[in-house]
C-alpha cells in the first residue's frame, strides 16, 4: 500500500487567512485580471455553455462574469468560503476542491482561478475535474506559477542569511509551465495547453507588497514553514535588500505574478487527433511571442 505524500500547506491555516483578508475587504485586482483573460480566452470557443463549475476560485468575480455572459447557464461556483453572489444564476457551495463533491460527467465547463495552486494534490484535483466534466468538456485554469513572487523570494532568504545564518521556507513551490502540460496529459485531458503571461506589478515598497499578500489571504501556509514570529530584523533588511535590486528610477519596487492558463478537453471521439511527430507545417518560432514579454499592472 503506497503513502499518500505529506501535505505542502495547511489548509485549514489557508482558510482562516483568507476569511480574515475577506473580512478586512480582499485585494482582487489580480483576479480580476485573470477573470477578464478567461474570459476573453473563452470567448474564443464557439461553443455555448449551459452548466458551469467555477472550482475553487477565491472571490466570486468569474462565477458571476460566466453568469453575466449567458442568463441561460447555471454556474456551480465551489469555494472554501461563501460568498454573496447577487441576483446571477450562481449556485454557491462550500467545499474542497480536492474533494469535489460532484457526480461524474456532470458539467459542460469547469474553471478554476488562481486556485490550484496552493492546493496539495495537484495531480489528483486535475483528475476530479475532467472526470466531472461531460465528454468534450472543456476546462479554462489559470494559477500562479513558478516565476511567481521571485523578487520577495531572493531578498527574504538574502536577508535571513544575513541576520539568522539559515534559510526558512516562505514562499510556495508554485508549479513550472513546462510540467503543466504534462500533469493536464496525465489527469486524461485531450488537446491539453499551458501557456503563461507574465505581469508586473509595481509598489511603494516591500511592506506595500507585503500588505497586498495579506489582503490576498496569500501569506505563508506552509507546512514547513516557522512557528515562531519572524523576527523584524529580517523584514526591515529584505525591505533594503528589495529595493536596491528591484526598485524602477521612480523609487516604486516590482514584482512577478506568473500565470499559467490552462486548457483542456474531456475526451470524445469527435476530437481533432493530434498529428504525428514531424509533421507540422510551421515552426514553432514562427507562432510564439516575445517569451520576455510581461504586461505592467498597477495595484489599486
Amino acid at each position: 500500500m503506497t503513502q499518500s505524500p505529506p501535505p505542502i500547506f495547511d489548509r485549514a491555516l489557508q482558510r482562516q487567512r483568507f476569511a480574515r483578508a475577506v473580512t478586512g475587504g480582499a485585494a482582487d485586482f489580480l483576479l480580476a485580471w485573470t477573470a477578464e483573460e478567461i474570459g476573453e480566452r473563452l470567448a474564443s470557443v464557439k461553443r455555448c455553455f449551459r452548466l458551469i463549475a467555477d472550482i475553487g476560485t477565491p472571490l466570486p468575480l468569474l462565477a458571476q462574469a460566466l453568469a453575466g455572459r449567458n442568463s441561460e447557464a447555471l454556474v456551480v461556483r465551489l469555494a472554501a468560503i461563501p460568498a454573496t453572489l447577487g441576483t446571477a444564476p450562481v449556485l454557491n457551495l462550500v467545499g474542497d476542491e480536492e474533494a469535489l463533491p460532484f457526480r461524474p460527467e456532470s458539467f459542460d465547463l469547469a474553471v478554476s482561478g488562481l486556485a490550484l495552486h496552493m492546493i496539495n494534490d495537484l495531480p489528483g484535483a486535475l483528475v476530479q475535474i475532467r472526470r466531472s466534466l461531460r465528454p468534450d468538456g472543456l476546462f479554462l485554469g489559470a494559477m500562479l506559477g513558478g516565476g511567481s513572487l521571485a523578487e520577495l523570494r531572493q531578498a527574504l532568504a538574502a536577508a535571513e542569511v544575513e541576520v539568522t545564518g539559515g534559510v526558512s521556507p516562505r514562499v510556495a513551490p508554485f508549479a513550472d509551465v513546462r510540467d503543466m502540460g504534462g500533469l493536464l496529459q496525465r489527469a486524461g485531458f485531450a488537446l491539453p495547453v499551458a501557456d503563461c503571461e507574465p505581469l508586473i506589478v509595481r509598489y511603494a515598497d516591500f511592506f506595500a507588497l507585503m500588505a497586498d499578500l495579506r489582503a490576498m489571504g496569500a501569506t505563508n501556509t506552509l507546512m514547513e514553514r516557522l512557528r515562531q514570529p519572524t523576527r523584524r530584523r529580517i523584514f526591515l533588511r529584505a525591505a533594503q535588500i528589495y529595493a536596491e535590486r528591484f526598485s524602477d528610477s521612480d523609487g516604486r519596487v516590482r514584482t512577478t505574478f506568473e500565470i499559467i492558463f490552462l486548457s483542456g478537453w474531456s475526451p470524445h471521439e469527435s476530437q481533432q487527433k493530434p498529428l504525428a511527430p514531424g509533421s507540422a507545417q510551421i515552426r514553432l518560432a514562427d507562432v510564439l511571442r516575445d517569451p520576455l514579454g510581461a504586461k505592467n499592472v498597477e495595484p489599486k
